[in-house]
């Protein structure tokens, strides 16, 4: 598969990168599809940071509690017309930085797909499947409050202007240990909830 990926302006918890559980913005790139190329945040020569107020791989706080306080936080990816590079920016005054087109052959022109939501790592060698939450670790239709959540979601045109995305669908491989509902308000916007447990009594 020969396909371009940027993860930009994500949150993860990974105590294989970080040695902890806190919740950090990350960066992620790959030209060949995890083959051989890419790395995270600047563990590797790609990503360029020009900012130095926010530092990629930084931990996020505060952050959202079940049943207690919700925090957003608001990102932009966008491709320069001019010079081809990918930037991504943090809020309204924090721009972090940018990939370089050149390290994209099938991102040259723009993007073909665009993706948001949760990916967990199910390396539990017992034949079972991990007990990794995602999210907050609750399913979607407990709504606000309780389940992570995307909103207000939209996308950078050839224009270079924000608008819906069309054809909208949601993906998962396994409803029963993680799953995600869309829906779209005057408020939010486009908006998803998602998340899971892992494994649960219906996810072996």
């Amino acid at each position: 598969m020969n396909s371009a990926c940027l993860k930009s302006g994500s949150l993860e918890v990974s105590p294989d990168l970080y040695g902890d559980n806190r919740t950090r913005l990350f960066t992620y790139w790959t030209s060949d599809a995890y083959q051989a190329t890419g790395c995270y945040n600047l563990l590797c020569t790609g990503f360029i940071q020009i900012n130095n107020e926010i530092a990629m791989g930084a931990s996020i706080f505060p952050v959202s509690g079940y049943r207690g306080s919700q925090y957003d936080i608001s990102l932009l990816v966008w491709k320069d017309p001019k010079e081809g590079n990918w930037w991504i920016q943090f809020g309204n005054d924090y721009v972090l930085g940018y990939w370089p087109g050149f390290l994209f052959s099938y991102l040259t022109d723009s993007a073909t797909m665009i993706e948001w939501g949760g990916e967990i790592v199910n390396s539990e060698s017992d034949e079972q499947h991990t007990t990794t939450e995602m999210g907050s670790g609750h399913f979607p239709e407990e709504g606000f409050g309780k389940a992570g959540y995307f909103r207000n979601i939209q996308i950078v045109d050839g224009s270079n202007s924000l608008r819906d995305p069309k054809g909208l669908g949601t993906f998962t491989e396994q409803s029963s240990c993680y799953d995600v509902q869309n829906g779209r308000s005057g408020d939010w916007g486009t908006y998803f909830f998602y998340g899971g447990p892992g494994r649960n009594p219906n996810c072996p």
